[in-house]
Formats: structure tokens, sequence, C-alpha cells
């Protein structure tokens, strides 16, 4: 039971960064290899000559010329995902990969904003540096990829090049929610380079923590990658071959023949078929339909009124004295413009409805934006423009019609990474995964596999009717890295879905957050007050929400995805006698070892292998119990209480001590006390006396407590 944690085949803090100086004017090129630690060493501090001050210096006074700053092939290129040398011919080659993804935050205000991205970027343990880049309005970030188990690297260079194009994608993909500025997409290659830089305080951390990634086989499944030339004019040669095409086909054919058949008038079905084929097929080639497709589909019409042999002539030879293939469509203006408008839109975009974050998302059909971002007004009147341009008279409204329409695809996040996690390899990786946190309590590993099923089955849907109502707490000290632990649980893919900031004082927001995340940290815990843990467990168990939509008319039940977990720095947490059975408190320590490289698609597949045979994801009565009795020293004595341990003392022997009602409790326990003690808390003082367990028999006075009053 153990985690993968990564020996690494590459020795961290000498990893080989490559520069080159390159000469354009004599087309030489100089290679040099510097150690990473070496490299940003060098960072600090600049060279006498300057190159660099005088850059960020001229640069604005640069911008929208044609001017280039003198000395800058003085400065050298640093490739930072290849370690590249010599062959005997003086080319280059490249003799290791070192798994490094450089990612870009240009167009920055200045030194504040750089340092601000330096600084989020080093809040993820894949981070190996983030330094300032030449210009002083950039920030390059490089990121730690490894393949899981040996943690070793990609070392042909066409496996290498497979390797960074998923890397890249999935290094965007974390770090693009946690930066306030968008990450420049540039093609994943593994020539990726940045001029030498100066920067004081270069964030570099040589232990970074790689993400996993399997060694993929093809390139992502995208058109994305795929791009080529759209040099055909006619929208239905475009069609990539499949049901799509057919379809369109289909259409056009259908339009064709009943063309055909309102010029014959009186024809009908059992009469001779020669005049309507030779009309129908003069319409099918001015329509632009193949001939073995116009042949096709008139035998699946009429395949019992004529032999395919007569149809097949009649076809060929109008085909051969028809002049204008494709000239005049049978279709209306309209359905023209619906045909073009939907090759326009699938050949330019790819639109998908994001039914967790109930928003539409776009990319564009190019080697860069494999990134989905929100369809906003601004981006449906920039398609409308591309269409016009294009020549496709469509209007802004039908543009709005296609994207609101089924046209586009449903697309749920959390189910299409479950999907993707493959076959489980029976390492057991959750109970590892729990193992991190160091406590002495002997149940936690087990409770946490059972609450982190509970969590995946929900992603799943398969108990709608509960939610996930245990929810674990972590209590230690500050710098114990609870609430990274906690953001660790959720895959890089998924950690949108991650909050730590929720509010329960909007009750509505926060009944919004169930639906809209899927792990929900409640940091502070001990912040919450007692009327806000009447609403949390309430949240705890609510297997839906019904909400209003924003600007919406009616109120529809939001599906739940959210699990919560947990921390605090105090230990005397609980308050709700009866609400303890819902939380796992757990005391950490010491620090939790979250320094480790998680394969998520293993632990992911090991969870969903266990509910798809039915193993148990909620907690039994014996879970239950252990709750109870582990919990104990996290639940906080109300001054009530506290009171009542002075003044009384619970009583087992039948003839000792009286028996008496929680009002009568109350009342002596106001004797002895200056504070008024208030009657309306007689009922929640009656539940603790309970949870004490205290002897208590049932009478016509309610129920009778058996104690001894301490004089």
């Amino acid at each position: 039971m153990e985690l993968d944690v990564i020996v690494e085949k590459i020795d961290k803090n000498r990893m080989k960064i490559t520069l080159i100086r390159q000469d354009n004017g004599s087309g030489k090129e100089a290679l040099s290899i510097c150690e990473a630690g070496t490299l940003f060493d060098k960072m600090k501090t600049e060279t006498k000559a300057g190159h660099i001050t005088a850059l960020r210096e001229i640069i604005p006074l640069l911008e929208g010329t044609y001017a280039r700053y003198e000395h800058i092939d003085k400065l050298p290129y640093i490739y930072s995902a290849v370690e590249y040398t010599r062959t005997k011919e003086g080319e280059r080659k490249m003799k290791q990969y070192n798994g490094l993804v450089q990612l870009e935050v240009s167009r920055l205000a200045g030194g504040s904003e750089a340092e601000f991205v330096k600084r989020q970027a080093a809040l993820l343990p894949q981070t190996f540096a983030a330094f300032c880049g030449s210009s002083g309005r950039s920030v390059k970030i490089w990121v730690r990829f490894a393949l899981p188990d040996d943690g070793g690297l990609p070392s042909e260079e066409a496996e290498a090049e497979l390797f960074h194009v998923h890397a890249y994608r999935l290094a965007v993909t974390c770090y693009q929610p946690m930066l306030p500025f968008d990450i420049d997409l540039k093609e994943p290659v593994l020539t990726q380079k940045c001029r030498m830089t100066l920067d004081e305080a270069p964030y570099y951390n040589p232990d970074a923590v790689p993400f996993c990634l399997e060694q993929p086989l093809t390139m992502p499944g995208e058109e994305t990658f795929r791009q080529r030339k759209q040099g055909e004019k006619n929208p239905l040669l475009r069609l990539q071959p499949g049901y799509e095409s057919a379809q369109t086909f289909t259409k056009i054919y259908e339009a064709a023949l009943n063309r055909a058949l309102q010029e014959m008038e009186n024809w009908k079905r059992g009469d001779d078929l020669q005049p309507l084929l030779v009309r129908l097929a003069e319409h099918c080639f001015k329509a632009g339909i193949p001939e073995e497709e116009a042949i096709r589909q008139t035998m699946i019409h009429y395949y019992r009124e004529e032999e395919e042999l007569v149809i097949r002539s009649i076809l060929h030879n109008l085909y051969q004295e028809c002049k204008g293939f494709g000239k005049k469509c049978s279709i209306s203006k309209e359905q023209e413009t619906a045909f073009l408008l939907e090759e326009f839109m699938k050949r330019r975009y790819e639109f998908r409805y994001n039914t967790v974050l109930d928003d539409l998302e776009y990319r564009q059909r190019d080697s860069v934006h494999f990134c989905f971002k929100p369809v906003d007004k601004r981006v449906r009147n920039s398609i409308a423009i591309n269409a016009l341009k294009e020549g496709i008279s469509a209007w802004d409204r039908d543009v709005d019609r296609f994207l609101n329409s089924e046209c586009v695809p449903l697309y749920n996040p959390v189910e299409e990474y479950l999907y993707e996690a493959g076959r489980w390899d029976g390492k057991d990786r959750i109970r590892a995964l729990a193992g991190l946190v160091p406590c002495d309590n002997p149940h936690w590993q087990e409770l946490f596999y059972r609450w982190f099923l509970s969590m995946v089955a929900h992603w799943r849907g398969v108990d709608r009717q509960h939610g996930n109502s245990t929810s674990p707490l972590l209590v230690g000290s500050q710098g114990y890295r609870k609430s990274t632990f906690c953001r660790i649980i959720l895959p890089p893919e998924l950690r949108f879905g991650y909050t730590d900031s929720i509010d329960f004082k909007s009750k509505q927001e926060a009944e919004r957050y169930l639906g809209r995340f899927f792990l929900i940290n409640i940091d502070e815990f001990d912040q919450i007050n007692v009327s806000q843990q009447g609403f949390l467990k309430h949240l705890l168990q609510k297997p839906v929400a019904n909400l209003r939509k924003p600007y919406g008319n009616t109120i529809r039940e939001m599906r739940r995805y959210a699990s919560f977990i947990g921390t605090s720095n105090q230990k005397d947490l609980l308050t709700d006698p009866s609400g303890s059975r819902r939380f796992i408190c757990i005391e950490v320590t010491a620090p939790i070892q979250t320094n480790v490289t998680i394969n998520y698609k293993q632990l992911y597949a090991q969870a969903m292998e266990a509910i798809y045979k039915g193993e148990r994801y909620w907690l039994n009565d014996e879970d239950e119990n252990i709750l109870k009795q582990t919990n104990r020293e996290f639940e906080q004595a109300s001054p009530l209480e506290q009171l009542f341990h002075c003044y009384l003392n619970p009583v087992e022997e039948e003839m000792e001590g009286e028996w008496l009602t929680a009002m009568q409790i109350l009342s002596y326990l106001q004797t002895k006390t200056r504070d008024k003690l208030a009657i309306s808390k007689v009922g929640q003082f009656g539940r603790a006396l309970q949870k004490l367990n205290i002897p208590c028999r049932k009478s016509r006075k309610g129920t009778l407590y058996h104690l001894m009053k301490v004089e």
C-alpha cells in the first residue's frame, strides 16, 4: 500500500539547461550547457554590459516600429525542455529530455504584477521555477513532469514530443485557474525557449514534485493538432467522411427529389420510373451530389420499382450529359444558410455546454487554442462577423440559435475524467493517500477510504437521494500543510472544482456551491459559529439544491457534486451533540507529507472499480460508533455543561441520589451562579445530558436523571 513516490532518474539539482547564442548576421550559433542552479544564480546579477536593463528601457520606444534592439543577439536563448548536444556534422541533437514545460504570462503592467504571478505559481509544488522575462513585463513558469511508477522520462525524441504536447496542455489547465492573467498559448514543441533575463529574486525549487503523466501514444484527438488547409470552396466537399456528411447529402437529395416530384406533378409510385429518374438525376447533378451518392439514395427509395443496373445506367448517362455540376442547388436559401453556417461553426470552432459550470464554452480549431473559454456577447458577435466574411448570410440571431440548440453537445468534466481513468492496477492508493496524514487514530485510513468512495460515487450520481454527509476534519498546528493536503485530493484537471472560501452567511450562494464545486474545504472550521453549524449540518445532508438561476424565472433542481472537508488549528470544534457522527475528526501530529507524486488516474480508477463492484461507500453503524468515540476529545463543552459538572454527579446506585428533570437541574444550577440561565435551553440541555450517558428513566413529569448534588 503505497503511492507512486517517484525515484528520480535525473538529479534535480544538476538538471542541464541548454543556452544557445545566435548571430543573425553570420547565422552561427554557440551552444553551452548550464546546471539549473547555476543558471538561476546568473539571473540574479547582470553582466557589466547591462544589455537586459537597456532592453527593458528601449522596449516602450520600439513598440509600433520595425526597429530592433542592436544588442539582442548577445542575449542567449534558454531551452528548458531539452538538453542539446552536437553531432559530428555540427547539427543540434537531443541528448536528454528534462520534462520541463514553459508557461508564459505576458503583457503585465510591471514588476508588482510579475511578483504576484511568481507567488501564485509557487503555490503549486510542481513549479520548478518562476522568473521575470527579459522584457520585465512577463513571467516564465517552468513546470515539472515525469512518467508514473519509476519517475523517468521519454528517451526517444518522438516519444518526448508526444509527452511534451500532453504535458503542456495539462500544465495550462492546472495553472490558468490560479492566475488572474491569461497564459499565452504557444505551440507545445520541444524547442520552447526564452531570452536570458534578469531577476533578483527568481523562484527556484529543485525539489519540485513532477506531475504524473503516462506516456501518450498519439497526439491529442482533437483536430487542433491536425490542422490542415481548407482550400475547397464547396462546404459539402470539406466535410469529413462519416455520419454528418451522409446526413447532409440526404437532406440535399430529399430536396432534389422533392423538386423532381413537383415537376412531374401527377407521378405516383407504380408509374414508369424512368421519367422521374431523368429529372432527379439532373437536380442531383446541379446540387453537387456525387454520382455514387445519388445512386445509393435512389436505391434506398426505389429498389422495388427498378433494378439497380437500370438506375445506375440512367443516372450515369445523365451525369455524363449534364453540365454545371454543383451550380444550382435544390435546397432553399434558408436551408443553404443553415448548412453553410453549421459547416463553418464546426470547421472554425468547437463548442460544448459545461453542465457543471452551467455555461457555454468554445475554442478555436487551430494549433494552440485548445483551452475552452466562456462564450460571451463579444465572442458571439465575433463569430457572426467571421461568418459574414466567409460569405455566409447569417445574422447574429442565427448564430445564437445554433449555440443554444442540440448542435452543441453536453459536457461534464468530472464524468469525462472518471471515464478516462482507465483500468485499476490493483495497488491501494486511496488508503495510501490517507496515510500521508500523520495521526494516532487507527481507524483514519479506513474512514477516509469510505469517504473518498462516497465522494466519487456522488460525482457519478450513483446515489441522488442522499448527499455525502460525512466530512473529514484535520486538526493541527499551523504549517502542517492541512489545506495543501485537501487541495491535492483532486486531480489537476479537476482542481477548478476546489474552493476554500464558502460563505455560510449567504445561504443561497452556499447552496449554489453544491453544484458548482467538487470539493469544498471549510478552512478554519473553528471560526464557524453555532448558528452557522446548524446550516452546515443542513448542507452536508442535502442531496440537491432547488435554486433560481440568475436572471431566470423558474426554480429548478440542481444536481449536487460537492463533498466537504475541513481544517482547524483548534481542538474544541464540535458544538452540536447530535452532529458529531458527520465529522471524521483527526488530530494531525506532524506536518503532512504532500511532496509526493500521485498517479491520479490510478487513484480514481481504484475508486471506480470499488463502486462498480458494489463496495460500500457509506458509513455503517459500526463506523458511526467509532466516530462518536473518537470525536469525544474534539467536542466543545458548553458553559452550562461545565457548570453541571461542578455541582452534580451521575449516580449508579438506586438508593442514592435523586431523580430530577432537566428543568429541576437547571433551576438548581441557577442558584449556583449569578448569570441568568435561559429556560429556552432546557431541550438543548436535555440532549447534552443524554450525550453524557447519565442514568435516566421516563415518567409523567418527563425524563428523570439520576444525580447527586455536590455540596
